[in-house]
């Protein structure tokens, strides 16, 4: 009954609808997006299943069951400008594939409700908000900081969403949607080297890890570049050179990543020494005492290159998240499944966050599967999964779907 090989051709078929010699193309409420919103609503019309967009602008797809405690299977059809073929989509197409067989097996009538979900703008590529949809429905959307959002071109949020038939004032009203979630299941491309070099197609996983973003700032002293002695000068950039290296220390040593991912220097120019230099640091680490002590060592180690270089350094925040383990039955039972159709399986937590971090942040027990990427690269037109990982991703969300619906139907 079920069919992963027609999962792969839908989403062949999808890139070649929304995608181009670039990659995908479907930024969250672009007229591209709408385009693969309509190609999953078709394909939803031959099933006997309700559908409904939310006041945030997720899409639903709900096959009642005996009982109204539901199993939620989502994902996103949004991409980054020029992204890659399977990011979001493999969700949503597998999901679709799953609720074929569950309706197909149950003939329209499982023992619990079935939802597949579609949330809106999980990546954030087009307002910098990553998530928009999903903590709209786990209830940590703010209204008030959404609306001062604005794409590179000026439009704002609330326009863009208005132009697609949402209202950005009601988007809390996305709550209602969880309130018989009973799990949630989330399958997704692994965005990274880890199953590729264990030579595995299949990962469960932990958890989405927690996240410090932070700017620090050396202040120093503009100076001539050729009349000021090397033993004088109070060089921002000599201190904020010495703490690039110093985050890979920080990094080993406490298990985690740190990334140094912009520099700004000024006067920035080629004859002067640099006066002030900022930079932002991007911390993460699934264990929450961990994270925070990355976040220790780094400013530690900032004031420390900032008096050896005659500086001073300064901090600032920019967003948190923290750490949001998955729930220990539902990995258990994501490793099962993975087991069902391969030799073997790996638990890793996800450095990158999804949606299921704000269903799990709203209580919902939650886990998600990780399938193989070749090289590890994502967000790329060249991000790519073998065909028969697919497929077998496909079956494990399958087999997942038949014990979490067995768990919920069990549970008081």
């Amino acid at each position: 009954m079920l069919d992963p090989h027609r999962t792969i051709d839908e989403l062949k078929a999808l890139r070649a609808l929304t995608g181009d010699e670039h990659g995908a193309q479907r930024v969250a409420f672009t007229d591209t997006w709408v385009a693969a919103r309509a190609f999953l609503k078709e394909r939803l019309d031959e099933l006997p299943v309700t559908q409904h967009q939310d006041a945030a602008g997720n899409w639903w797809a709900t096959l009642p069951g005996e009982s109204e405690r539901a199993l939620l299977i989502g994902g996103h059809l949004d991409s980054v400008p020029n992204g890659g073929w399977l990011d979001g989509c493999l969700n949503v197409l597998a999901g679709l594939e799953v609720l074929r067989r569950v309706n197909e097996q149950y003939a329209g009538r499982p023992p619990v409700t079935l939802k597949l979900v579609d949330w809106a703008d999980e990546e954030g590529a087009r307002f910098g908000r990553s998530l928009y949809g999903s903590s709209a429905a786990g209830g940590q959307l703010d209204v008030t900081e959404m609306r001062k959002l604005k794409d590179r071109d000026g439009v704002s949020l609330e326009d863009a969403l208005k132009r697609v038939g949402i209202t950005l004032a009601d988007a809390p009203d996305a709550r209602e949607e969880l309130k018989d979630a009973a799990a949630y299941l989330e399958l997704h491309i692994e965005q990274g080297p880890v199953l590729e070099g264990m030579d595995l197609p299949l990962g469960a996983v932990l958890g989405t890890v927690g996240v410090e973003r932070h700017t620090i700032t050396f202040h120093g002293q503009a100076a001539h570049s050729g009349s000021t002695p090397m033993n004088v000068r109070k060089d921002a950039f000599l201190a904020a050179g010495r703490f690039g290296q110093a985050i890979y220390d920080i990094a080993a040593r406490h298990g985690g990543v740190c990334t140094v991912g912009s520099v700004k220097t000024l006067p920035g120019i080629v004859t002067s020494v640099v006066e002030t230099c900022e930079l932002t640091l991007d911390q993460r680490h699934l264990d929450a005492d961990s994270l925070a002590a990355m976040w220790q060592d780094a400013q530690d180690a900032a004031t420390q290159f900032a008096q050896e270089a005659g500086c001073t350094v300064t901090f600032g925040s920019l967003w948190n998240i923290e750490p949001i383990p998955f729930h220990p039955m539902l990995i258990d039972a994501a490793e099962a499944s993975i087991l069902t159709v391969t030799p073997a399986a790996h638990r890793l937590p996800s450095g990158p966050l999804h949606d299921a971090a704000e269903v799990a942040r709203a209580g919902v027990p939650t886990v998600m599967l990780f399938v193989q990427s070749l090289r590890g690269i994502s967000h790329n037109r060249i991000e790519d999964t073998r065909e028969d990982h697919i497929a077998l991703s496909v079956q494990a969300l399958d087999e997942l779907t038949s014990r979490a619906m067995d768990w919920i139907a069990r549970s008081p």
